[in-house]
């Protein structure tokens, strides 16, 4: 029998730990988890619902070599959080858009530059396209 994977908790590279916890906590309504040190954290969680996102410092000489990823977000009500996020200064109104790939959605960056979308599909939840 095959093993099952049961979570993914992505490392985001950050160069400053405290500023990106406050912005997921603050900004996007995630919940610290924990940190390494409650002071200076160089490495950190946040959760909110069901995800858990890590966040790592890299120093600034290393930091032109770090790669941002772009994580994507399965979320029922993407209006709901794009306004959200919206009143929280986070990302444009009016924003979410049906994409050719049979999605709909809205994106923006977090403070270190790691790109976040949250989408639905649209292909199973057909009637809440645009809406």
């Amino acid at each position: 029998m095959a093993s099952t994977l049961e979570q993914v908790q992505p490392v985001l590279p950050s160069q400053d730990v405290p500023a990106a916890i406050r912005f997921y906590v603050n900004k996007l309504g995630f919940r610290l988890a924990f940190q390494d040190d409650p002071d200076a954290p160089r490495y950190a969680g946040v959760r909110r619902d069901g995800v858990e996102l890590h966040l790592q410092w890299h120093d600034a000489t290393e930091w032109s070599r770090v790669e941002r990823p772009m994580l994507r977000f399965v979320v029922p009500d993407v209006d709901g959080l794009h306004a959200e996020y919206a009143s929280a200064g986070v990302c444009k109104p009016g924003q979410p858009y049906a994409t050719a790939w049979g999605t709909y959605e809205f994106a923006f960056y977090d403070v270190d530059g790691n790109g976040l979308t949250f989408y639905r599909d649209l292909t199973t939840c057909p009637a809440r396209a645009g809406g």
